[in-house]
């Protein structure tokens, strides 16, 4: 069954931002329920209660919807640009425990799985789909590690290449989890165990990082 979406203010109205959304809402719906090689743009114009005329006037055509979808849900893993400069190793330690908590609900929000799976299933038909998810979603998250790793070596905190650390805390904090999420043999973790997860990752990290020589060790909790 086609599942439609509501109705919304019409175009003619000046609102092309919430029909545009509506549109993405169905095409994602669509290209999720069917696939994008089995969607046809008649059927996301059906679910939107659109003209085809309308949905290429808005968004283009299917190829160019697809990456507004996976776009626009990209989104959610973008974080925060402002961060705490980290003065001792408790300030870092729960930076490190905010920071993985915040990416943890994001990455592992249904909405945001099944945009990654919408996107591995059609790499082969859309390359640049993984390449839009990748730079606004996941290099977003690895840009703002590299950002805390390169503040708390500024503070004497740590001491190692800046991408090396974070691309190890990221390894602690998330590990096989998002497979295990996208093969659905995982549940999304509930906010007490993502909050577990964070701290054991800053904990574990920490301890394989200690302060560097003369530096002050401070005791993160």
């Amino acid at each position: 069954m086609i599942r439609t979406i509501p109705d919304a203010s019409d175009k003619e109205g000046g609102d092309e931002a919430a029909v545009r959304e509506r549109i993405l809402d169905a095409a994602f719906a669509a290209f999720m329920d069917r696939g994008y090689a089995a969607t046809s743009m008649l059927e996301i114009a059906t679910r939107a209660r659109l003209s085809k005329r309308e949905l290429y006037a808005l968004v283009g055509n299917k190829r160019e919807m697809l990456v507004a979808c996976i776009s626009e849900r990209a989104k959610r893993l973008q974080v925060r640009a402002e961060l705490p400069v980290p003065n001792d190793r408790e300030a870092l330690s729960k930076l490190l425990t905010a920071f993985g908590m915040q990416v943890l609900r994001e990455i592992t929000d249904p909405a945001v799985v099944g945009v990654f799976r919408l996107a591995i299933a059609e790499a082969l038909h859309a390359p640049e789909v993984g390449k839009t998810l990748d730079s606004l979603g996941r290099e977003t998250v690895r840009a703002t590690l590299r950002r805390i790793m390169i503040r708390a070596r500024a503070s004497a905190l740590l001491e190692g290449s800046a991408a090396e650390l974070a691309a190890q805390f990221g390894d602690l904090l998330w590990g096989n989890l998002m497979v295990g999420l996208l093969l659905g043999v995982e549940e999304r973790p509930t906010v007490r165990e993502v909050a577990a997860r964070s701290r054991e990752a800053t904990e574990t990290f920490l301890h394989l990082h200690p302060p560097p020589h003369g530096a002050a060790k401070g005791r993160p909790r």
